[in-house]
């Protein structure tokens, strides 16, 4: 039975061909298969996408929720008949995705102009560290690299320490996302004109992307933003303060919602303080805002701050872990975490598809298959009509 029988969501005429691994590509396929696209992801026979063995131990959990809903299969690009594997598939399909070094699919005879020859509308989704031109493109590049390239990792921490980094791999879901959002609109361009092209993502400038005005800020002031641990320079209040059983974030900068903390807090007055009535006087004077607001936390419990905030319409809320979301009635109430049946596990949690969508949602319907080829006879059987002695040749010589 084909698994693409019950695909749901907005890409569902979409087929995608996945030749990245680890993350920055990868991410982009996920995205792409959450909203319904046939996402054929092709590992290398034997060894497979490294994310397979990411994790804690002896759970690399990753790989359910980053291969979920792909079909996976295996093609040794490094030999002909390999590459010619994915030639036919490639020549079958609307995208084909990689981030390995540029230069690879080059070496590989698998270019955007050997591949388009035989399907002039393709698009080919090409995520890397810098990019596929500059100096820097054939440099090996990370997340990590690209996070500090991009201005990231410089304002990560505190200020009296080195720079830190998010805890997760963020450029490398930035990346894909940029990577998703230009093949998205490069599908649209096709619509129109029958043409495909070539999305060129790299880590760097994706990180670089959200990076707010530093540029700006430079440029016309000669202001270098610097490390300001848990807040943001001269936006205040915004910080996490402590209660009597944990901490409390709460975000009050604009100028009515500051007057509605106030009121909160049996403080009227500070609203209109001079120090403190306006959202620049707020910027100069924030530790001293910090030490007040604390000051009045710190003898409460965090659910009756939490009370008083919503009875007051100010932006606040806990600080989340796992636990806390699988008990949260607000990810309850809109399915943001959901049970997938798995292979090992009866009941996987995982994140649900973002974003909800009123007429083509997307759903997941299964997480990344754990047997390395998996679907070699459905996609190869299908698309390209090989038999089963033909796959058992390719096999047997180490190609599938």
């Amino acid at each position: 039975m084909n698994s693409r029988g019950n695909a749901k969501g907005p890409l569902t005429d979409i087929r995608l061909i996945e030749l990245g691994q680890l993350i920055a590509g990868p991410f982009c396929g996920q995205l792409m298969a959450d909203m319904g696209a046939d996402v054929i992801k092709v590992e290398p026979p034997g060894k497979g996408d490294p994310m397979r063995d990411w994790g804690r131990g002896e759970l690399p959990l990753w790989w359910t929720i980053c291969a979920r809903n792909k079909r996976c299969i295996t093609a040794n690009l490094r030999e002909p008949e390999g590459q010619d594997l994915v030639r036919q598939l490639v020549a079958k399909s609307d995208m084909v995705l990689e981030n390995f070094r540029p230069g690879t699919m080059e070496r590989w005879g698998l270019s955007y102009e050997e591949l388009s020859e035989a399907n002039p509308g393709l698009i080919m989704i090409r995520v890397s560290g810098y990019g596929q031109t500059g100096p820097y493109a054939t440099r090996a590049g990370y997340a990590s690299i690209g996070e500090a390239m991009g201005g990231l990792r410089y304002l990560c921490g505190e200020p009296d320490r080195q720079p830190s980094r998010a805890g997760i791999s963020i450029g490398d879901s930035l990346a894909a996302t940029y990577a998703c959002i230009g093949a998205l609109s490069a599908l649209h361009h096709r619509e129109q004109t029958g043409e495909g092209q070539v999305i060129d993502a790299s880590i760097y400038e994706s990180v670089l992307g959200v990076m707010e005005a530093i540029i700006p800020e430079y440029a016309i002031s000669n202001h270098i933003r610097e490390r300001s641990g848990a807040t943001l320079p001269n936006v205040a209040p915004s910080n996490i303060y402590d209660c009597a059983d944990g901490q409390f974030l709460i975000a009050a900068n604009q100028d009515t919602v500051f007057a509605r903390l106030c009121e909160a807090m049996g403080q009227p007055e500070l609203s209109h303080d001079e120090r403190f009535v306006t959202h620049t006087a707020r910027g100069k004077n924030m530790k001293l805002l910090d030490g007040i607001i604390n000051e009045w936390s710190k003898d409460l419990i965090v659910d009756d701050v939490a009370t008083l905030m919503e009875k007051h319409a100010v932006p606040a809320g806990k600080i989340f872990r796992a636990p806390e979301m699988l008990a949260d009635p607000q990810f309850a109430a809109r399915e943001s975490i959901v049970d997938i049946p798995s292979e090992r596990w009866p009941n996987l949690k995982m994140q649900n598809v973002f974003p909800k969508m009123s007429k083509t949602q997307g759903e997941i319907r299964w997480p990344g298959v754990e047997v390395l080829g998996a679907h070699n006879r459905e996609v190869y059987g299908e698309l390209l009509g090989l038999g089963e002695q033909q796959l058992e040749a390719l096999q047997a010589k180490s190609i599938i």
